[in-house]
C-alpha cells in the first residue's frame, strides 16, 4: 500500500469509548480512516492532522487497488474520497467497488468536492448518493475544518453504526432462545418472530411477517373480553401476563403462557410490543406438546446425522414413549421446567443435612434463636437413621413423589393374584465372537470421531452408529490406552480388547437406555472427570484403573427394569440378593464372573494379589454408588468431608474445620463414588441434542414396564 509523503505525525491519544444501547454498555474501538487521495496536498494533510487529533487511526492510499486491499483489512470506519479531480482516477468508481464488498455496509464514506464557483449553481448531492457516498465535504485545507466534519461523522452516522452492529447480538440470542418470541408494532403488525415461535405455531416466519395479529385465526377457548381487557392494559403502558389460548397454523388451540411487554420509543410513545410465549404443562395440550413436527416428503437427506440413527429404532411402542424422544427440542424444554421445578420444589433432605443447617444458622443469629435451633437439634438427632432422605407428603404432588420415592426406594409391596417373575439366563456365551480388530487397525470413520473423545461434546451416538452398536470396544480401547491400563495391569492389549467385547456382548442392545452406548457413556464422562487437575492431584493410578473399570462394567446385563421391578415382580435376582442393591450387586458379580473365566478376556491375571484385592473393592465401591437408595448418604458426606471444607479453605475464613485431605483413603473413596455418580447421569448436561436423545430413551425403557408392578 501507498504510504503517505507528510510531515511525521505527532504522538496519537489513541482511546476507546463507552457507548450504550438500552442496557447494553459496548466499547467503541478506536476509529480508523482511509484517506484516498493520489497525490498529497494540503486537502490530504489537513484530513491527516485532523485524524491525529482527534485520536483516529489513519492510512492513506494512492490508487484504488491499494485503498480496496487497505480497506478490505482494516474496515475502516470512515472513508474520504478526493472527487475533485478526473484524471488521476473515478472517485465514484471507487466507491462503487467498496460498497460492493459486505464489511462496506457499516462504513461511512466521505466525498471531498471542489468549491463551486460563483458563476455555477451548486451541484445536485443526489449523483453522489448514488454512487455510495454518504455525505459532501467542500475542499477546506483547515485542520479545524476537517477535524469538526470528522467528529460529527462519528457521533453521527458512526456510532449509529456501531450500535447497529451490536443489534445482532440481541438479534442472535432471540433467534436462540427457547422461548417463543413475537414483537409487534404498535398497531399490532408482525414485524419478528423467533425460530421457536415458528416451532410452536407451525407457521414460517414469512407467513407472518407484516401481518395483522387481527388477521390471524383466533382460538374460541378465550372467554370473550379476553382481548379488550389485554389491550386495554398494554395500551397504557402496562405489562400483562396470563394464559391464553392461540390457534396454530393447523388448526389446533394450545394453551400458552404470556407475558406482553409495551416498549416506548420516539417521543415517549409506545412503538412496539414485546410477546414472550411458552406451552402451559396441562394434560390438554400433551399432545401437542409432544408432537414431532416434521416436513412432508422424505427428509434423509436434510435430516442431520444426529437425528438419523435415533430413527433407526422400533416405532411399536407406546405413545408415551414416543413423544418423549421427539426432536422438537424447545417443546421438550418447556415440558421439562415445570417438571424439574416441581422436584426441586419438593422436601428430599437427609436429617444429617438438617442438622448442619441449623447449626450454622444457629450460630450467626442471635442466642434465642441458638437455643430454639439447639431443641430442633435434639428433635432431628433422636433419629437413628441419619442419612435416610425424607420426602414431602403426597399430597404435595403424587405424581412426582411415585417416580422420585420409586428411585429411591425399593418401593417393596406384597402382591395379588398372579405375581410377576423376571428371569434371564445371565451367563451368556461369548466363545462365538469373533477377536475385535485392534486399536491400530480402527476404521477411519470410527478413528475420526474418536479423535474427539477427549472432548465433553463427544457425540457417543454417532460412534454408535458408525460401530453397529459396538461403542464400547472401541471407546474404551482409545481411553483405557490413553490411561495407560494395560500396563499397570500388566495385561496385553488383545486381553484388553477381547475383555472389552464380552463385557459389551453382555449389555442388552434390545434395552432402549440401559445398553453398551450407556455404558461407553459413563466411561467416557469418567475418563472426562479423571482428566480434570483437582482429580488427578486426588487419586492415584490404582483408582484411575478402577474407576475405568467401574465404568464399564457398572450396568451390566442390566435387563431394563428397576431395582422397584424386580423387587416387586420376585424375580431371581431379588431373591438372589435380598432386594437389597439389587442390579448393582448382579452387575458387580457378573463382572468378576466374565473376566476370570476365561484366561484369554482376564486382565487381573498378571497383577499381584494384594494389588488385585484393593482393585476389587474400589470396583465394587464404585458401582454400588451408582444405587440411588444411598444418594442422599453419597451426597451428604462428598459435601461435608470434601465440598464444605474446601470453601472454607479457599476463602480463607477462620473456620476450625477440619482440614480437605483430600488424600485421605476416606476422602478419596468419597471422591471416586461421587464421579461415577456424576458420570452415571450426566447425560442431561450434554449438548442439548444428546440430551434430548437420552430423555428419549430412558422414558421408553421407564414406561415399558408394567406399572402395577413397578410403583410401590
Amino acid at each position: 500500500m501507498d504510504q503517505p509523503h507528510c510531515p511525521p505525525r505527532a504522538h496519537q491519544q489513541v482511546s476507546s469509548a463507552e457507548v450504550r444501547i438500552g442496557p447494553m454498555r459496548l466499547t467503541q474501538d478506536p476509529i480508523q480512516v482511509l484517506l484516498i487521495f493520489a497525490k498529497e496536498d494540503s486537502q490530504s494533510d489537513g484530513f491527516w492532522w485532523a485524524c491525529d487529533r482527534a485520536g483516529y487511526r489513519c492510512n492513506i492510499a494512492r490508487t484504488p487497488e491499494s485503498a480496496l486491499e487497505c480497506f478490505l483489512d482494516k474496515h475502516h470506519e470512515i472513508i474520504v474520497i478526493d472527487h475533485r479531480q478526473t484524471r488521476n482516477f473515478d472517485a465514484e468508481a471507487v466507491c462503487r467497488s467498496i460498497r460492493a464488498t459486505n464489511p462496506s455496509e457499516h462504513t461511512v464514506i466521505l466525498a471531498v468536492v471542489s468549491q463551486a464557483s460563483d458563476d455555477h449553481e451548486e451541484a445536485s448531492v443526489l449523483p453522489l448518493l448514488h454512487a455510495g457516498f454518504n455525505r459532501r465535504f467542500m475542499e477546506n485545507s483547515s485542520i479545524i475544518a476537517c477535524y469538526n466534519e470528522l467528529i460529527q461523522i462519528e457521533h453521527g452516522e458512526v456510532r449509529s453504526q456501531f450500535k447497529l452492529r451490536a443489534c445482532n447480538s440481541v438479534f442472535t440470542a432471540l433467534d436462540h432462545c427457547h422461548e417463543a418470541i413475537e414483537i409487534t408494532s404498535d398497531d399490532h403488525v408482525i414485524q419478528y418472530v423467533n425460530p421457536a415461535f415458528e416451532r410452536m405455531m407451525g407457521y414460517h416466519k414469512g407467513e407472518l411477517l407484516g401481518k395483522e395479529l387481527a388477521d390471524l385465526p383466533k382460538s374460541d377457548k378465550n372467554r370473550a373480553d379476553l382481548l379488550d381487557t389485554i389491550n386495554t392494559c398494554i395500551k397504557k403502558g402496562k405489562e400483562w401476563q396470563g394464559v391464553y389460548y392461540a390457534r396454530r397454523k393447523s388448526g389446533d388451540s394450545i394453551q400458552q403462557h404470556v407475558k406482553i411487554t409495551p416498549v416506548i420509543g420516539q417521543g415517549g410513545k409506545i412503538r412496539h410490543f414485546v410477546s414472550l410465549k411458552k406451552l402451559c404443562c396441562t394434560t390438554d395440550n400433551n399432545k401437542q406438546i409432544h408432537k414431532v413436527h416434521r416436513d412432508s416428503g422424505d427428509n434423509s437427506q436434510t435430516e442431520p446425522h444426529s437425528f438419523r440413527y435415533k430413527n433407526r429404532r422400533k416405532e411399536s411402542i407406546d405413545v408415551k414413549s414416543i413423544s418423549s424422544r421427539g426432536s422438537d427440542a424447545p417443546s421438550l424444554q418447556n415440558r421439562r421446567y415445570p417438571s424439574m421445578a416441581r422436584i426441586h420444589s419438593m422436601t428430599i433432605e437427609a436429617p444429617i443435612t438438617k442438622v448442619i443447617n441449623i447449626i450454622n444458622a444457629a450460630q450467626e443469629n442471635s442466642p434465642v434463636t441458638v437455643a430454639e435451633a439447639l431443641d430442633r437439634v435434639l428433635e432431628i438427632l433422636r433419629t437413628t437413621e441419619l442419612y435416610s432422605p425424607q420426602l414431602g407428603t403426597k399430597e404435595e404432588d403424587p405424581h412426582t413423589s411415585d417416580l422420585v420415592g420409586g428411585l429411591m426406594t425399593d418401593g417393596l409391596r406384597r402382591l395379588s393374584g398372579n405375581e410377576y417373575v423376571f428371569t434371564k439366563n445371565v451367563h451368556q456365551s461369548h466363545s462365538h465372537l469373533a477377536m475385535p480388530i485392534t486399536i491400530n487397525d480402527v476404521p477411519p470413520c470410527v478413528a475420526q470421531l474418536l479423535d474427539n473423545e477427549e472432548s465433553w461434546d463427544f457425540n457417543i451416538f454417532e460412534l454408535e452408529a458408525v460401530t453397529h452398536k459396538r461403542p464400547l470396544v472401541y471407546l474404551g480401547l482409545k481411553v483405557f490406552s490413553r490411561f495407560g491400563v494395560c500396563e499397570f495391569l500388566n495385561c496385553s492389549e488383545s486381553t484388553l480388547r477381547a475383555w472389552l467385547q464380552v463385557i459389551e456382548a453382555n449389555y442388552h442392545s434390545s434395552n432402549a437406555y440401559h445398553n453398551s452406548t450407556h455404558a461407553a457413556d459413563v466411561l467416557h464422562a469418567t475418563a472426562f472427570f479423571l482428566g480434570k487437575e483437582r482429580v488427578k492431584g486426588s487419586l492415584d493410578q490404582l483408582d484411575e484403573v478402577a474407576a475405568l473399570i467401574a465404568a464399564t462394567v457398572h450396568d451390566v446385563d442390566h435387563p431394563g427394569r428397576t431395582n422397584s421391578f424386580l423387587c416387586n415382580a420376585g424375580s431371581e435376582l431379588a431373591v438372589l440378593y435380598n432386594d437389597t442393591a439389587v442390579l448393582e450387586s448382579h452387575h458387580t458379580a457378573l463382572a468378576f464372573q466374565l473376566t476370570v473365566k476365561d484366561t484369554k478376556c482376564n486382565i487381573f491375571k498378571n497383577i499381584d494379589r494384594n494389588h488385585y484385592r484393593t482393585l476389587r473393592q474400589a470396583i465394587i465401591d464404585m458401582v454400588l454408588a451408582t444405587e440411588m437408595t444411598k444418594h442422599f448418604e453419597h451426597v451428604n458426606k462428598f459435601v461435608n468431608s470434601i465440598n464444605k471444607p474446601m470453601a472454607a479453605e479457599i476463602e480463607g475464613s477462620d473456620c476450625e474445620c477440619n482440614p480437605i485431605g483430600k488424600n485421605f483413603p476416606e476422602n478419596q473413596i468419597l471422591i471416586k463414588r461421587m464421579m461415577i455418580k456424576c458420570a452415571d447421569v450426566a447425560n442431561p448436561c450434554r449438548p442439548l441434542d444428546l440430551c434430548i436423545e437420552w430423555a428419549g430413551r430412558i422414558s421408553e425403557e421407564y414406561f415399558a414396564q408394567p406399572l402395577h408392578i413397578c410403583q410401590p
